[in-house]
């Protein structure tokens, strides 16, 4: 190194170290009054509720596109499946097969017949609808649904009020939104519930959407069983009283010979196949009232039910937000920009009020 880029260096060194330290920014905590607080407060329970009341409409929107596709896949898929002349002679096989094993048990094989009808109605319906969207699905979206919604509304109280997001989120992991445990990972702040992403990777609502399916048990087509009860009995005692004719006829073949036998056999299948044409209109008609009847119930029950329907998961997080905050409700409530918002202080279980 030579001299003169020795010197500029040592300039460079003292220079830096003339150069005054520079003081670390402070930033000014905002001091919120208590005032501005139970305002916050309320426009947290009147986002809460409006968000419930948006989320209603989304799951319900949803419900009616599922029955939708269960209605048209039960026309397209399971009737002309279960009216056609083959599965007719298969379940009519599957009909003898149940009343040789019945064991003298009562309706044996109705009973059986209507667990296979099940299965492929689950097979041929449900399952493929279910690829596109189910009750269990809906019962997830909408409880994001209505959390999207509540973080959104979260970020203008805070611009609202000038109330530093920081501050907000202290308040926010003060509120309790799921109250399972314990253990304490059952439990989760409303602050864990909107910043959690995605909100099935929260233990605690992973077993809230758990106590839901416990308490609703069966979230499918409901007792599509019970549906299928009527058509299957129909059905067996209609094959039943089919199987003394047939085999009087396979006696009568067998004793005509090879060529007569045949043509007897033919016979009786040709008029097997017109029984079963005659009767199909009444057979599908009942197969339509029985699982019409039985999933318009199940559906409504789902629509309806605020601790097992698809909106369970929305009203116990509101129940459980609002109720914490029903200290800070006791004045008229605010308006979120979208017209007045009426409401009154929720009920819940397991709740704590926010100081």
């Amino acid at each position: 190194m030579n001299l003169r880029s020795l010197i500029v260096a040592v300039m460079v060194v003292l220079a830096g170290c003339a150069t005054p330290v520079r003081a670390p920014v402070v930033v000014p905590i905002v001091v919120v009054a208590e005032s501005t607080w139970r305002q916050v407060d309320q426009e947290i329970v009147a986002a809460s509720k409006s968000a419930t009341e948006q989320t209603k409409i989304y799951a319900r929107g949803a419900m009616d596109y599922w029955r939708t596709r269960v209605y048209q896949l039960t026309e397209e898929n399971f009737i002309p499946w279960f009216s056609s002349y083959w599965t007719q002679e298969w379940l009519s096989v599957k009909v003898s097969w149940y009343t040789l094993s019945a064991a003298g048990e009562q309706d044996a094989s109705a009973k059986r017949l209507a667990a296979y009808l099940l299965e492929q109605y689950q097979k041929r319906v449900l399952a493929p609808v279910a690829v596109e969207i189910d009750p269990d699905a809906i019962l997830s979206l909408a409880t994001a649904f209505y959390v999207d919604i509540l973080q959104e509304e979260l970020q203008r109280i805070s611009q609202r009020h000038g109330v530093p997001m920081a501050q907000l989120n202290g308040r926010l992991q003060k509120i309790p939104a799921i109250a399972l445990g314990p253990p304490p990972a059952r439990d989760a702040s409303l602050y864990q519930v909107v910043h959690t992403q995605p909100l099935n990777t929260l233990p605690a609502y992973a077993a809230l959407i758990e106590k839901i399916h416990k308490a609703g048990g069966d979230r499918g087509v409901g007792s599509t069983d019970t549906a299928m009860a009527p058509v299957a009995k129909r059905a067996s005692q209609r094959m039943e009283a089919e199987m003394a004719p047939r085999g009087a006829a396979s006696a009568v073949a067998a004793a005509a010979g090879k060529l007569a036998g045949g043509l007897i056999t033919v016979g009786v299948a040709g008029i097997r196949a017109m029984i079963q044409a005659a009767d199909r209109p009444d057979s599908e008609a009942l197969i339509r009232s029985s699982l019409g009847n039985t999933f318009d119930k199940a559906w409504m029950k789902l629509v309806q039910n605020p601790t097992t329907g698809v909106m369970a998961g929305t009203f116990y997080l509101a129940a459980q937000i609002e109720g914490s905050l029903a200290g800070s409700a006791d004045v008229p409530p605010v308006s979120l920009g979208n017209g007045a918002v009426d409401w009154s202080p929720a009920e819940s279980t397991n709740q704590q009020t926010v100081p």
